[in-house]
């Protein structure tokens, strides 16, 4: 898991085992910043005014009220960036250009399981910041929760083979680790897998799916066959019989993770 990977870049900087540049043109459009789960990092950072983000493609989930050092090494993400916020610095986790302490918080979210090297990075994260470390992120033991794993099981093997625990975080960070499994809202706005747990039909939407790095690992027959299944069982009403009670449901309790480090 997170096996350091050789040190070669796609075309526009991604230093993930995800080409961006193929995949990252509409991740502003479907992962945006969902209120509640922002809330929860909001409170995570408490009062630190001088804040990096790390990984942090499009802007999703940065406070505007503080001053944010944004690290992002793909191009294709840096360029979705909305105009009120800041440059992203073309850098990557495992190679942070600052200082040590430089800030009194540093933010990740969905990103430490593409890091190349996580020992590296979570190193480097927690080398450059004096306060909390937030990382938002998912529990691989949690994934198979989702109905996804009855129509696309190679999805949840590749993320689940990609994310490192919760447990392997804290150990590398060091200090007192707290993890929290956040509730999914039902209306999510940031659209990961799960964010689609009462609203399948969207997950037939090839766009929507090219908002999630693991959709990308599968091949065309692997797609075809996840959506001819899907369609089918929504048509039928198979879906609803055996999920349908999820359209309703306030939230989803799935792999979604809320960590946050501080030091000794």
């Amino acid at each position: 898991m997170n096996t350091p990977l050789p040190n070669r870049p796609h075309a526009d900087g991604s230093a993930g085992d995800a080409n961006y540049a193929a995949i990252g043109s509409g991740y502003a459009n479907f992962r945006r910043p969902d209120p509640v789960i922002f809330q929860h990092i909001l409170a995570a950072l408490g009062n630190a005014q001088h804040i990096v983000n790390v990984g942090a493609g499009a802007g999703s989930y940065e406070p505007t009220d503080r001053t944010v050092t944004a690290i992002e090494p793909s191009e294709t993400m840096r360029a979705q960036r909305p105009p009120h916020l800041p440059r992203a610095v073309d850098a990557s986790a495992e190679h942070l250009p600052f200082p040590d302490d430089t800030f009194d918080a540093a933010l990740a979210s969905f990103t430490v399981h593409q890091w190349r090297d996580l020992h590296r990075g979570l190193s480097e994260l927690r080398r450059v910041t004096r306060g909390p470390v937030v990382i938002l992120t998912c529990d691989p033991a949690l994934l198979h929760t989702f109905w996804l794993t009855h129509y696309a099981p190679r999805v949840i093997e590749v993320e689940a083979a990609r994310y490192p625990t919760p447990q392997h975080i804290a150990q590398t960070l060091r200090g007192t680790t707290n993890t929290t499994v956040l509730p999914i809202p039902r209306l999510c706005l940031d659209g990961f897998n799960e964010a689609y747990y009462a609203r399948p039909e969207i997950l037939l939407n090839p766009a929507a799916r090219s908002a999630c790095s693991a959709w990308s690992f599968l091949t065309e027959s692997e797609v075809r066959a996840f959506e001819a299944a899907l369609r089918a069982d929504l048509q039928s009403g198979a879906w609803d019989r055996q999920f349908g009670h999820l359209r309703t449901q306030d939230t989803f309790t799935g792999s979604l993770v809320l960590i946050v480090n501080h030091p000794d």
